[in-house]
């Protein structure tokens, strides 16, 4: 059996707050995609909702999804979201059926 994981986490942004997410999103998927064990790291736009985005991810381990949770530059963003979200993200872990 694969420990892969995949993960998709909704995220709802504050109206006007947009561009701050697509900005942290940018300055941190290069580290996200260089970190051991990401396999896919995607920030996609709810086309019928301008304020929710929808991150799609890929890990090769559930260790790797916690190495990347604490990680430096994510422990950073994390010091921020609140200032352009509505809510903080749902992260759903999902499995193989």
């Amino acid at each position: 059996m694969s420990e892969e994981l995949s993960v998709v986490v909704l995220i709802e942004v504050l109206p006007g707050k947009r561009e701050e997410q697509i900005k942290a999103f940018k300055k941190v998927e290069p580290l996200v995609l260089a970190e051991d064990g990401c396999l896919q790291y995607e920030m996609k736009a709810d086309q019928d909702n301008e304020n929710r985005f929808i991150m799609i991810e890929r890990w090769s381990s559930a260790a790797a999804l916690a190495a990347h949770a604490v990680s430096p530059h994510m422990v950073e963003a994390g010091k921020s979201n609140h200032l352009f979200r509505a809510k903080p993200a749902e992260i759903i872990k999902l499995s193989d059926i």
